[in-house]
């Protein structure tokens, strides 16, 4: 980021591009005047990207609290007037999804784009859902860019195309294509945005069951329409000639592209299909009519698969369908599979490599698992409870969520049991506190809370459940990028408490403690299953210190000299406890057991010193400890 700004002054140049920048460039030429989005891998930098020039442009854009509320504000933008983009990552449009089937019912009056940004092969996610299936199910017509330098185009032909319709749009990308960069042309940015609107209200938008059903029809007949348009679809394109067809939507084509040019595989058909839902459906029986073969390679789902199998049907056409019994269903496409389907259904010798999930090793590397950053205030945290839980023999089930902290569910920790979703540590700490009488004790983080947390907290205040809600709080959304959060400090906007929040709903029970006292932690855990285990009601635990990152990077431009640890040898006794149970990546064992700390990673946190039990660990030099605390608490 930084130079995003930059662009704004250039037109009618090619620049290398993010394709999360280059969809924002797009909404940009395409006059959007409201974007909003919910931070998550791999969609993030879209937002991020218009967030940097929003001032410039005199547009809105906002980091909202969760999905379906980005959705709500873009959708209601939409409605008045004003072309709005609302971006998420795939499992993002679950928590938008009410507000997502209803703005199909209504349509809208201007452009509204919808992003999800979906992760094959589950790089960065919990799942790897296929989104598409949204628009077969909304009634939402889905459009997938097929290389990376025709996303920026792509994005602002979708403004139009929806504004013509008056119906939301659903611009799929993967990780391959949002984290991939490549030259994009850019075109003019509009002199003016237009960010007012004005709403006329109409009963369509009174979603009551009488009005619904009225709208459905409407519906219908929209996308009637939008069936009939997408046969003249611009960024479609059949190419070569041939007794056989490859279908190839979204990322697939470059692939299939790829491998056709390398093996002259001249005589075939290829459809690049850029219109996911509706396809475009004379265009391909036209097509079919004179062939022996079909096969559509796409990513995830059979999507356009079954599309073109209900028009085979339907047509009487006597062709031959190949898809996913060929390329397999799971996991991202790569050359190597297209390069595989592709020889058994043109019946040719292709040389196939190993796949890179598949060789094996010739040289046996030392495993790395993602851990926490240096000074990461969440590893004393899980240390110190961890020490709790061993040291008083408890039986406790430890329920987590999506966030950085999720890492503890690795060694050495090995504390979050189970971890399926965004504030599922609340709602699954519920059920688990009615079925089980282990301690249950429940993580989740401030941007999570936020986002899916509060609802599970109501409920187990209201319900009466058994529950230890252990909030940490690092005043940043750290894992996506650093995004702020409600309960961030940030110039110009409330910051909202966690603790507050927990008293506001009936939480009697609400501590705040610094995760690198440690003694402190462990008191206040057990004061909590007191209280738990006395009165049968939540406690809460907001655990606050600022993201190591953000404090050091802070320090470091205030020209603050970073206070480095090190280990006194003589004092060392080899135990083992700062590298193998603390497991700080800045401090490893020497040959004869006894620790050494790395000046290189260490960032002088200075956590390691309350767990040595010899005090062995001290900074190498005297520094000021209130002169840190500016930058970190």
């Amino acid at each position: 980021m930084g130079r995003f700004k930059d662009l704004l002054k250039v037109s009618n140049t090619k620049v290398l591009l993010l394709g999360n920048e280059a969809i924002a460039r797009g909404a940009i030429e395409a006059g959007v005047g409201v974007a909003t989005a919910y931070p998550g891998t791999p969609s993030s930098e879209i937002v991020e990207s218009l967030m940097e020039v929003k001032d410039e442009l005199g547009i809105y854009v906002e980091w909202s609290v969760n999905e379906k509320v980005a959705f709500e504000i873009a959708y209601a933008a939409a409605i008045s007037g004003v072309r709005s983009l609302v971006a998420m990552k795939h499992v993002g449009l679950n928590v938008a999804a009410d507000p997502f089937m209803s703005s199909a019912y209504t349509g809208v009056e201007e452009g509204f784009v919808i992003v999800s940004a979906d992760d094959p092969s589950m790089w960065s996610s919990q799942n790897e859902q296929d989104n598409r299936i949204y628009g077969l199910h909304g009634y939402v017509p889905v459009f997938e860019t097929t290389i990376v330098s025709e996303v920026k185009d792509l994005t602002k032909y979708l403004f139009d195309f929806s504004s013509k319709h008056k119906h939301p749009v659903l611009l799929r990308s993967t990780t391959r294509i949002s984290h991939t960069r490549a030259p994009i042309m850019l075109g003019e940015v509009p002199r003016k945005f237009k960010t007012k609107g004005v709403f006329k209200k109409d009963t369509k938008y009174v979603l009551t069951p009488v009005n619904a059903r009225r709208d459905k029809l409407a519906m219908l007949e929209r996308f009637s329409r939008i069936k009939q348009d997408v046969e003249k679809f611009p960024f479609n394109k059949i190419e070569g000639s041939g007794n056989k067809v490859i279908i190839a939507p979204g990322i697939a084509y470059s692939y299939v592209k790829e491998v056709i040019e390398e093996y002259n595989l001249n005589d075939v058909i290829v459809v690049k299909l850029t219109t996911i839902y509706p396809i475009p459906y004379n265009m391909i029986a036209d097509i079919l009519r004179d062939v022996s073969a079909i096969m559509v390679i796409e990513e995830l789902e059979p999507v356009v698969e079954y599309q073109v199998k209900d028009l085979i049907v339907n047509e009487g056409l006597k062709v031959k369908v190949y898809g996913k019994d060929i390329t397999g269903l799971p996991y991202e496409l790569n050359l190597n599979r297209v390069k595989k389907s592709l020889g058994k259904f043109l019946n040719v010798e292709i040389n196939v490599g190993k796949d890179n999930l598949g060789r094996k090793q010739q040289l046996e590397l030392p495993a790395r698992p993602p851990t926490f950053c240096p000074g990461c205030p969440y590893r004393p945290l899980f240390y110190a409870i961890k020490m709790f839980i061993i040291s008083k023999k408890l039986n406790a089930v430890t329920p987590g969520d999506i966030g950085c902290y999720a890492l503890a569910s690795n060694e050495p920790f090995k504390l979050q049991d189970v971890v399926i979703e965004m504030g599922g540590s609340l709602g699954v700490g519920n059920g688990f506190s009615k079925v089980l009488d282990d301690v249950v004790i429940a993580f989740i983080g401030d941007s999570t809370f936020f986002h899916a947390g509060i609802p599970p907290l109501i409920n187990a205040v209201f319900n009466k459940s058994r529950l230890i809600a252990v909030i940490l709080d690092n005043e940043v959304t750290a894992m996506t990028g650093h995004q702020p959060s409600p309960a961030s400090k940030v110039p110009g906007k409330k910051r909202i408490l966690i603790e507050d929040v927990a008293k506001g709903v009936g939480v009697r029970f609400v501590k705040v403690v610094d995760p690198f006292k440690i003694d402190v932690v462990k008191k206040t855990l057990e004061e909590a299953i007191e209280f738990t285990r006395k009165e049968n009601e939540p406690a809460v635990i907001v655990v606050r210190r600022r993201c190591a990152l953000e404090a050091f990077r802070d320090m470091r431009r205030a020209g603050i000299e970073i206070p480095i640890h090190a280990v006194d040898k003589n004092k060392c006794i080899a135990c083992g406890i700062c590298y193998t149970w603390f497991g700080c990546p800045a401090i490893t064992p020497l040959p004869d057991g006894k620790a050494s700390i790395d000046p290189g990673l260490c960032i002088g946190c200075g956590a390691c010193v309350n767990v040595c039990p010899v005090k062995a660990i001290k900074p190498v030099k005297t520094y000021r400890p209130e002169e840190l605390s500016k930058y970190w608490f």
